[in-house]
Formats: C-alpha cells, sequence, structure tokens
C-alpha cells in the first residue's frame, strides 16, 4: 500500500469511528461530542510481526487483567509478538477471549511513555487481525499503532476497562493513534 493509501485508510478508519460516536453508539454524550484526537498516522508505527504462540500445553492460559473499577477480567494468553521500535525491539503480550480456538482478530492492551500526558493514563488498546497463511498454529499479527485507541473507561464513568499488564508496558513513547484533545 502506498503511503498516501495508507494515510487515507487510516484517515477513513478514524473518520468512520467519529461517525460511531457522533451517532450515540459509544462512550460519550453526542451532543457535546467533537471529534476525536489523534497523532498524525505514520506508517512507521505499523508492523506485521509473527505470532510467537504459547506452547501447547499452555495455549490459551488464561490470564486475569486487573480493570479500572478494580474487578479482573479473565482472557486467554495466546502468546506474544516481538515489536522493532526506535528504542529497540519490544515484547507484548497478545490475548484472546477465553474459549476462542482460532479468533481473527487478537487483543493487546499496552501502555507507554506518553501515558497520562498524551494519552489516557490507564493505556489504550489495539484490536490486531491474525492472518493465519502460516499454517498450522503460525500465524502473522498485523500491530498497527496508528489504530490504538483510548478504552470507554477514558470517556467517563461506568465502564469497566481492563488495563495493561506490566508486562505490556513500554519505555518508549509511542507517537500513533488516540490521543487526548
Amino acid at each position: 500500500m502506498t503511503a498516501s493509501a495508507y494515510e487515507a485508510a487510516v484517515l477513513d478508519f478514524r473518520r468512520r469511528k467519529d461517525e460511531h460516536f457522533a451517532a450515540g453508539r459509544g462512550p460519550v454524550d453526542p451532543a457535546a461530542f467533537a471529534g476525536l484526537s489523534y497523532f498524525p498516522p505514520d506508517e512507521a508505527w505499523a508492523f506485521t510481526v509473527l505470532l510467537d504462540p504459547l506452547p501447547q500445553a499452555d495455549a490459551g492460559a488464561e490470564w486475569t487483567l486487573e480493570t479500572n473499577t478494580g474487578e479482573t477480567r479473565t482472557m486467554a494468553r495466546i502468546g506474544q509478538v516481538q515489536l522493532p521500535l526506535p528504542d529497540g525491539e519490544r515484547t507484548l503480550l497478545v490475548f484472546a477471549p477465553l474459549g476462542e480456538e482460532r479468533p481473527e482478530r487478537v487483543f493487546i492492551p499496552f501502555r507507554d511513555a506518553t501515558s497520562g500526558e498524551a494519552t489516557y493514563g490507564a493505556g489504550r488498546y489495539l484490536d490486531a487481525p491474525l492472518d493465519r497463511q502460516l499454517g498450522g498454529d503460525g500465524a502473522l499479527v498485523r500491530v498497527d499503532f496508528n489504530l490504538a485507541y483510548h478504552p470507554y473507561c477514558a470517556y467517563g464513568d461506568g465502564w469497566t476497562c481492563p488495563l495493561p499488564p506490566r508486562e505490556n508496558w513500554l519505555p518508549d513513547a509511542v507517537t500513533a493513534g488516540e490521543r487526548l484533545s
């Protein structure tokens, strides 16, 4: 995809999300909604990497995530990804809903050096598509930080949101995706 086609795709995704929220299908009051804020699209923050699955004996291992309300949320930890970030290679844990044997998308909650400054303090989320064309348990994951978003609890009370585990706290400033206004 050319840089301009990539940027257009990211901007279209953001436009559709704003329309969704403005229509009252999100966590904000549509009457007061003026659009979300984002870092400029930058394809340097998009990676297609190999999902390093857990050993078969541990596949789908339950992992308890804390939430902003003190409750817990249990998900299946299905593996990890290695990302070539600007300040060095970093590892993030990858999750899926419990009982989903071959998910099409995975959940990657993360915090970074922008958390609490330019982005929501508790962190952001990525929903990353899996490409299983490798066969067997192998899969590629499209980790695109330009699509990183704030959890609903960033917009107001009444939402229970999983918090990124300590293993997904990045020392890097990820200047991509949704940001505070």
